[in-house]
């Protein structure tokens, strides 16, 4: 508990620590409005709403909010290099592992904060900035909203989200059918990606050098999952071939290599899929046990 402690004290006494994440909070607001004022006129289909809901922009490897969470994790363990609490002879190696440990699990539910207020602000920004010509099904069609967001109007007695005053308009970007369950993995996908910004520099000294790493990974895993999918016979779900940030890495491996069309990377594999998810935690676990290796070579944190 002590070093848990030590660690939460020692990262909200940062002030690049607020800055960042007042950066990214604004930063991604201005994301979210900008590309939803370009959405063209007609139905707003539930990927276009989750990409615009996490201010996805192509060609960079995450999100803004797991970007940033990302780099908060990697300050944090750079930040530790830099000004170590105790001198390095006098960290022996089980103090190493519960101080990088204390370090994962006090960014792990930072980013899990992150994300849900990103949402909040991006929910709004991207209503404000959606053209008049834009509908979003969920908030007119009963028939658009998920399962478990019916189940909850239906409950209240009213027979769809236009019942609610206009300014709940921005809840139908969330409740459409399919999208909670993105924007959960949105979550976890934050949280992974502070978690492998800490692990990245931890295995570098140098949170430079872990954020390079943290915005190398996605690709390649991208691209590694799709060829390790392939191999096992089962396709990428549909809802995450169209959430990707790198798709031209499902058609690198699904197309130029092995000869199929772009509509052969999308299966009706769940987002559970154990294959799926073993592909995914993978790298992660692989990433966590080089660090706890490197950890008892060194002398150093």
């Amino acid at each position: 508990m002590r070093v848990l402690a030590y660690e939460l004290r020692r990262l909200r006494g940062l002030r690049s620590t607020w800055l960042l994440l007042a950066a990214v909070l604004l930063g991604d607001a201005v994301v979210a409005a900008v590309l939803a004022s370009q959405t063209p006129d007609g139905p707003l289909a539930a990927p276009a709403g989750v990409r615009l809901l996490t201010a996805a922009v192509p060609l960079i490897p995450l999100p803004f909010a797991a970007l940033g969470a990302g780099v908060l994790g990697a300050l944090s363990y750079g930040h530790e290099v830099c000004h170590p609490g105790l001198p390095a002879s006098l960290v022996s190696y089980p103090r190493r592992v519960r101080l990088l440990l204390a370090k994962l699990l006090v960014v792990g539910p930072g980013a899990a904060l992150l994300a849900p207020a990103t949402l909040l602000l991006d929910a709004v920004a991207v209503h404000l900035a959606l053209p008049d010509g834009v509908t979003v099904a969920a908030w007119a069609d009963p028939g658009a909203l998920s399962d478990r967001v019916s189940g909850a109007v239906s409950g209240a007695g009213l027979s769809g989200l236009s019942d609610l005053p206009g300014a709940f308009a921005p809840l139908a970007l969330v409740a459409g059918h399919g999208v909670p369950a993105a924007l959960l993995a949105f979550v976890l996908l934050t949280v992974v990606a502070a978690w492998t910004g800490v692990l990245a520099a931890a295995l570098t000294r140098s949170a430079a050098a872990g954020m390079l790493l943290l915005c190398a990974l996605p690709p390649l895993l991208e691209s590694g999952v799709a060829l390790l999918l392939r191999r096992t016979g089962r396709p990428w779900p549909v809802r995450a071939a169209g959430l990707l940030p790198f798709q031209s890495g499902i058609e690198w491996a699904y197309g130029w290599v092995y000869g199929g069309a772009r509509g052969a990377a999308a299966g009706s594999m769940a987002l559970t899929d154990p294959a799926l998810l073993a592909a995914v935690a993978a790298p992660a676990a692989a990433l966590l046990l080089a660090a706890l290796l490197v950890l008892a070579r060194r002398r150093a944190l």
